[in-house]
């Protein structure tokens, strides 16, 4: 693969790496919410949670990529930064399908 040299190529690129990270934390996501199919609340919980998240998301890289706003580089400033944050959650959200059944501090059940 050559390297990414022009802004379009960048973009591009970014762009499909916030798709994979997305995928990513969609998969773990399905995974708590498979465990949690037997609470209905806490289902409504990590839903509920899961919105603001991506509202802040949205919201933070909106901000960060706001110099950029109208120009070349801001589908990757943006992109990118949508996709730091989306590692970031998925993992977040990985530390929650490590708990062990008895965990004060966990919602979720864990596998054992």
């Amino acid at each position: 693969m050559r390297a990414k040299t022009n802004q379009s190529d960048m973009n591009i690129c970014a762009a499909e790496s916030l798709k994979k990270s997305d995928a990513e934390m969609n998969k773990v996501y399905k995974e708590i919410e498979a465990r949690l199919k037997d609470d209905a609340d806490t289902t409504k919980l990590l839903v509920a949670t899961q919105k603001a998240w991506i509202a802040f998301r949205d919201a933070e890289c909106n901000f960060q990529s706001s110099t950029v706003q109208g120009g070349t580089a801001y589908p990757f400033v943006n992109s990118s930064c949508h996709d730091g944050l989306t590692q970031s959650r998925t993992e977040a959200l990985k530390v929650y399908l490590k708990c062990n059944d008895g965990d004060l501090d966990c919602p979720v059940p864990g596998t054992n």
